[in-house]
């Protein structure tokens, strides 16, 4: 038996990145710090990738210090370096579930609370 599933709560690092395909699809990326246990700790940081509808909920309501919680799996996204030819790759994490975990003073109250891409 194999198990790939993640669940972070932390905060956006920078508005989100926002792309929209031809095909209709659309995907989104922002980076998430999680903190550690500890104050002296620094947080680690996650590269988070949202499809479709969660991708619009993110790119209307989450911005740059957004408290956001999601689960999804980690993928390793693999790419040629234009400059070097080397091989390069980076982990990912795929969203299947988004919840906005701010105040209302911090998203908007029209927002969704939470959003399930099972839905």
């Amino acid at each position: 038996m194999t198990i790939n599933s993640i669940t972070l709560v932390g905060r956006v690092g920078g508005d989100p990145d926002v792309r929209y395909f031809d095909s209709g699809k659309v995907k989104c990326r922002v980076s998430l710090a999680v903190d550690r246990p500890t104050k002296d700790d620094r947080p680690d940081w996650f590269n988070l990738e949202f499809w479709d509808k969660s991708a619009e909920v993110v790119a209307n309501y989450v911005r740059k210090g957004s408290l956001i919680g999601v689960t999804g799996y980690v993928k390793i996204d693999t790419w040629q370096d234009r400059g070097t030819g080397a091989q390069r790759s980076s982990p990912i994490v795929n969203v299947d579930t988004l919840r906005l975990l701010g105040s209302k003073r911090d998203n908007d109250p029209s927002a969704v609370a939470s959003y399930n891409d099972e839905f």
